[in-house]
């Protein structure tokens, strides 16, 4: 596949990324309002991590969630500073290297999805088999799934960003975009030779990991449906269906907006529907998921209220 790019040289050393074109009052408008989501981003995941704090939290489901809000954390930090500042910016170019360093970072997205995919199988041990979930779901079993989330959803991405700097650019270097993304980065490249071999393995690798992912949480959460609406206590069948019903409303608007940007990055989408979507993903999910989490949970709310008073 490196052979697509031969006798193609690199002469493209920085990359414009036009955001959200319009009047400069807009571009401020804009900016005030991310930087608001952002805030809101940042305190109320910060607000999930906190509630750890309290011991009687110290259980395997609630350190997936502690690590998945930090993940929020680390994800909306990878893309929506250098956003904002691309919005006031007067250029709004990137020089190559960091894009593809923050094209990297931004893989996190790989991480997320095997988070949602361990707290998937947490739910159904709970649930469907109660009496082993203590001698299986052990602290040590659940660091070990909490170390290979993170190492593994870095390694994962490797490969296509390797690919990428392999490809050639030679050519136009405006994207329409927000943020640094692998789906323009190669239509751009592919305007200067064709690249169907790194096209299909960007996109069989992110197609393999979310398909995979996304249908065990499915399958999975089947089975504790279906092992919910056995439990004879009217409680407990909220109250674990309120813990369930929290995580597939994430699980949909992650992967809902996932699938349709990077199935087949490179594809050639309509680009309003393609910024659509990332912004969705990579803005505004990391924005609903602590509201979703704690809203619906009782423990985690009555946490957040001793955190807040010791605060």
């Amino acid at each position: 596949m490196f052979s697509e790019a031969r006798n193609v040289s690199h002469t493209v050393t920085e990359f414009i990324l036009l955001g959200f074109p319009s009047c400069w009052e807009i571009q401020v408008l804009i900016f005030c309002l991310f930087s608001v989501t952002y805030i809101l981003t940042i305190l109320g995941n910060m607000a999930i991590v906190c509630v750890y704090w309290d011991f009687r939290l110290h259980t395997p489901m609630y350190l997936l969630l502690v690590n998945f809000s930090f993940l929020e954390i680390c994800y909306v930090n990878s893309d929506v500073p250098n956003m904002l500042a691309n919005f006031l910016s007067k250029t709004k170019a990137i020089p190559f290297t960091r894009y593809l360093l923050q094209l990297y970072v931004f893989s996190l997205g790989t991480t997320e999805c095997l988070f949602l995919s361990f707290m998937a199988y947490d739910h159904f041990l709970a649930i469907c088999h109660p009496l082993h979930y203590p001698t299986i779901m052990t602290t040590k079993f659940c660091s070990n799934l909490v170390i290979f989330c993170w190492a593994y959803g870095f390694l994962w991405f490797l490969a296509p960003v390797v690919l990428v700097t392999q490809l050639p650019f030679c050519g136009p270097n405006v994207i329409d975009d927000f943020l640094c993304d692998l789906g323009p980065l190669l239509a751009l490249a592919s305007a200067c030779v064709p690249i169907p071999g790194t096209v299909l393995i960007c996109g069989s690798m992110s197609s393999l990991l979310i398909f995979a992912t996304f249908f065990y949480i499915i399958g999975s959460h089947t089975l504790v449906l279906r092992a919910v609406l056995g439990v004879p206590s009217v409680s407990g069948r909220q109250k674990a269906f309120s813990t369930c019903s929290s995580h597939l409303v994430v699980v949909l608007l992650f992967y809902g907006s996932v699938m349709m940007t990077y199935v087949s990055p490179g594809s050639g989408r309509a680009e309003g529907m393609q910024k659509f979507t990332t912004l969705f993903y990579s803005v505004m999910t990391p924005l609903f998921n602590p509201l979703i989490y704690s809203l619906r949970n009782e423990e985690m709310k009555e946490a957040l209220k001793k955190v807040l008073g010791r605060a």
